[in-house]
């Protein structure tokens, strides 16, 4: 048990105490996995799996505080992205921001899915911190980069390279699902699904008040100066400098890799079985059809949710004469900051339990159903007047948010239920690159509708942003379909137990 305890990690002092932290012969096969390598970083972590193990609290906020300084730079463009397409002055008529605007958002995404396999294959064969350095260090160089766009295309590109480099949303889950045991996984999992969401929601927060600052704030920064001629370059130094802290936090972070003669590939076609010496066909996560309904719905619900938050934003900030709400980006900012709060709360306090008792299917199933009637009740916002206006915005973006967390979180825990750990590294890579293509679609087609229904706002069928939310309800509603049998089988329910 000396292995266990020479690399304790948890925060939890019971755990510290107990007198058996792995079981003899489990300890035994998993250093058989690692050729009797005692300083297997595998199997150094491998006490935290034992069912009597506590939650490793530490580990796991250190973990989610890494996936915060990538998710920002995803959605910190959605408060500024319609006033920076404007200052690119690319758009002939306003009516043709949204167009514009919807690539921007877009291309991280698109980076992200050409690249989402080969780091989930590079994190199977070198590790998991490797994969996550990567990615944080892309943050600091490129993200700053973004910040300095004086055209169109540099910022597409630069938000383009950066996606190409942040391929580690799959390889965060995958780690994560490696320090808890069964019992522990939804609470596990719902911290990166929190962290994720959290940064979905502080990014535009940072947008939304630290885009232009010479024009909101000319006491501090005069005009022409470095932060006027390079208006949006503030907000992505200050979210650079989060990441900064972040790859020291990597680095504090214990590998859960275990060293094997033969490393899983993304087709994982056939290999030794790590734990006896008898040889086993490794089933190819490309049949393995629970993993392959859970990725599905996921990626129905990511073209939604990535849709509606650059939707949300454009529609919050057009002009009421346009069917939008007139608010100005630190508004927009403010409700997506105070939803983030409430879904944080909602996420660490409510979802485990929820998950518990209900399982992560149903939890993804109910999330997307009652966002269908909440969505419909947006266009009419725009009639409320006075104060009241404010409060129905953020009820709604809060209880918005905190939907599409359970969504989210419940999809992580399906697709790391269905395969073993030799492949989660490759099936989150796969899931990673698929899902990304549609999260790279959603901003781009929903740019493209918000755009279409702008110049449709007396039409008899689905009038202007009736039109919007209709087309993000659709998804929702495939989205509850694929919850359903025969499609996702019920054995999604419960992780697959390593060998």
């Amino acid at each position: 048990m000396a292995v266990g305890r020479d690399a304790l990690h948890s925060n939890d002092q019971d755990a510290l105490d107990q007198p058996l932290l792995l079981d003899p012969a489990k300890l035994e096969a998993e250093m058989r996995s690692c050729n009797h390598d005692p300083d297997c970083p595998g199997c150094r972590v491998a006490y935290l799996k034992h069912p009597k193990a506590s939650a490793p609290l530490r580990l796991l906020l250190g973990l989610a505080f890494v996936l915060l300084c990538t998710s920002l730079p995803i959605s910190v463009v959605y408060p500024f992205v319609y006033f920076m397409v404007k200052d690119f002055h690319i758009a002939r008529v306003d009516t043709d921001i949204g167009f514009y605007a919807g690539w921007i958002g877009s291309s991280f995404m698109i980076g992200r899915a050409s690249t989402g396999i080969l780091w989930g294959s590079i994190a199977d064969r070198f590790g998991r911190k490797p994969t996550m350095f990567a990615g944080v260090a892309s943050v600091v160089v490129l993200n700053t980069l973004f910040g300095l766009s004086t055209n169109f295309w540099m910022a597409v590109t630069t938000r383009f390279i950066l996606g190409c480099f942040n391929g580690m949303l799959g390889v965060v889950q995958a780690y994560a699902s490696e320090l808890c045991n069964e019992e522990q996984q939804p609470l596990g999992l719902s911290v990166v699904g929190t962290a994720w969401g959290l940064g979905l929601i502080i990014g535009p927060a940072v947008g939304g008040y630290l885009a232009q600052p010479a024009l909101k704030y000319p006491s501090v920064f005069t005009s022409g100066s470095l932060f006027d001629r390079f208006p949006y370059l503030l907000q992505a130094l200050c979210i650079s400098s989060i990441a900064v802290f972040g790859l020291f936090v990597v680095c504090l972070l214990p590998e859960t890799l275990h060293r094997k003669s033969s490393v899983p590939k993304v087709e994982d076609l056939e290999k030794s079985n790590p734990l006896n010496s008898k040889e086993e066909k490794v089933e190819s996560i490309f049949r393995n059809w629970p993993l392959m309904a859970a990725t599905t719905l996921y990626c129905l619900w990511s073209l939604h949710d990535m849709a509606y938050s650059e939707l949300f934003s454009l529609w919050s900030v057009s002009p009421k004469s346009y069917g939008g709400l007139g608010f100005t980006s630190s508004q927009v900012g403010s409700v997506l900051a105070v939803a983030g709060c409430a879904m944080l709360g909602a996420q660490l306090g409510v979802f485990p339990t929820v998950c518990r008792m209900v399982g992560p299917i149903r939890a993804c199933r109910f999330g997307a159903l009652i966002t269908i009637p909440l969505l419909v009740a947006y266009p009419y916002f725009g009639r409320i007047q006075g104060p009241w206006l404010s409060v129905t915005v953020y009820a709604a973006a809060i209880l918005k948010y905190i939907l599409t967390t359970a969504v989210l979180t419940g999809s992580f825990i399906l697709i790391n239920n269905c395969v073993k750990q030799r492949q989660r590294g490759a099936a989150n890579g796969f899931s990673l690159s698929i899902v990304s293509v549609f999260k790279g679609l959603g901003p781009a087609i929903g740019g493209i509708v918000f755009s279409y229904a702008q110049k449709r706002q007396h039409s008899w069928f689905f009038p202007g942003d009736h039109l919007v939310f209709l087309f993000l309800n659709v998804f929702a509603l495939l989205t509850v379909l694929t919850s359903f049998e025969p499609f996702l089988p019920k054995s999604a329910n419960r992780l697959i137990a390593d060998d």
